[in-house]
Parts: structure tokens; sequence; C-alpha cells
């Protein structure tokens, strides 16, 4: 079995990670929305979307927003958020989920890469694509890659409700990977997360494959330049 699937659907996963920066991602759609001059009423597809963060606050904007995720857990907490313009739905993203349907998908906070195949990679953007009507955006928001294998922490241990999590990196054939060992009343757990090191040219690749067009490439949340040894972030808008 894939480590996502174990690893997503773990409470664990959400007792290491409830911590998420909510501030941070609405300061980065609010900037998205006002640089794509993003308007209200239109249909965007948040794929990967996790609990919801940022499907709920583009939803909060005025935007009618379906949000897909793998993980049954995810979509059962977003799913406390639904209204007539927000929807949730257990759904793999190598599939295509409507096409020709929405103005933007959004694929964000490097909620990509977790594949072994690389032809699942594209199946993955190409059904991004499909998804676009004629003239729409797709907004990936991936680590950038450089930086973290550079400024990699090597190990670490938190402590959450109790809870220890002893965390390990390496980079592996291709792969940031963190292996994660969980300390709970005597119990050990032990899971791994395995992100491919994806950079600037093989999202080109994926993307020129998948018939879209890059239009743009920023290297925050504040949306400034993208440069590949500084930059915290790899943001791609591309054009159907």
């Amino acid at each position: 079995m894939n480590w996502f699937i174990n690893w997503f659907d773990s409470p664990y996963y959400h007792v290491l990670y409830k911590n998420r920066n909510t501030q941070e991602a609405q300061f980065f759609i609010d900037n998205l929305i006002s640089r794509l001059k993003i308007s209200q009423g239109i249909r965007l597809l948040d794929i990967a979307c996790g609990k919801g963060r940022h499907s709920i606050y583009f939803n909060k904007k005025g935007i009618n927003v379906v949000g897909i995720d793998l993980s049954k857990n995810n979509i059962t907490i977003a799913k406390k958020s639904e209204c007539e313009t927000l929807q949730f739905l257990v759904f793999d993203m190598r599939k295509v989920f409507r096409k020709n349907t929405f103005d933007i998908v959004t694929n964000l906070f490097t909620s990509f890469g977790y594949f072994e195949k690389e032809e699942d990679e594209q199946k993955s953007i190409t059904a991004m694509a499909l998804s676009l009507k004629k003239g729409g955006l797709l907004i990936i928001d991936f680590m950038n890659v450089k930086k973290v294998i550079k400024n990699l922490i090597v190990s670490e241990t938190k402590k959450v409700d109790n809870i220890s999590f002893d965390i390990k990196r390496s980079v592996k054939n291709k792969y940031i990977m963190k292996d994660i060992q969980i300390s709970e009343n005597g119990k050990i757990l032990r899971f791994q997360e395995k992100v491919k090191a994806l950079t600037l040219t093989d999202f080109s690749k994926l993307i020129h494959t998948a018939g879209l067009k890059i239009i743009d490439i920023f290297g925050d949340y504040k949306l400034e330049e993208f440069d590949a040894s500084k930059s915290e972030r790899l943001i791609i808008i591309c054009k159907k």
C-alpha cells in the first residue's frame, strides 16, 4: 500500500500537523486573488485539499469550490464546513474529476510528488488540465527542493499532546524522506513521508505534456520572483 494512504488517514498525522498556519494560507490566497484578478462566482477545484483550509477560505471570498482528497479522514473533517457553494469529496488526483468544468484548479502546500511511478505524476497533471475550462488556470504550490535539501534538519523530536514524534529526514533516490517514530503510552508506531524532489524543470515537462502553458512563477506567498537557491516555495501558474 502507498505510504500516503496509511499516513494521511492516521490520527497521528492530524496531531503532528494540527497547527498548520491558517493566516499564512489566507495571506497567500488574498495575494493570488489580487494578482490573478480572480472574481467572485467562478468555479474552483482544490486537489489534495486536506482538511480544507484553502478551500474554505476561497469559498469565503465568494468562490464556488469543490475540494477533493484521497484521505477519508480529511474529507470527513472538511465536510463539516460544507455549504451550497462548498463541497468536499474523496477522490484520487490521478483521475479526471469533471472535464472542462473549472475556471481554476489548485494543488497547494506541496500536495504532489507522492507517487512511485512518473506516469502517475503525469496522469495527475493531465487530469488537472482536463478539469479546466479553456483559458482556465492551474496553480501549483510546491516546496523549493533546492533550498529544502540545503537546509535539511536531519533529526528532531516534537512533543504534541503528550505524544512523542521522533523525525529523521534524508534524501534518497530523488525523494525527500521523513521517517517518523511515534511513542505514546509505551506504544511505538512508525510512518514515512516520501515526496519526490521535483524541480521547476521537472514540473515544466509535466505541464507541457498536459497541454498547459506556464505564464508565471513565484517564489513565496508574497508572490515575489522565484530564485532556485533562495526562494521558500515554487509557485507555478499555468494556463489552458
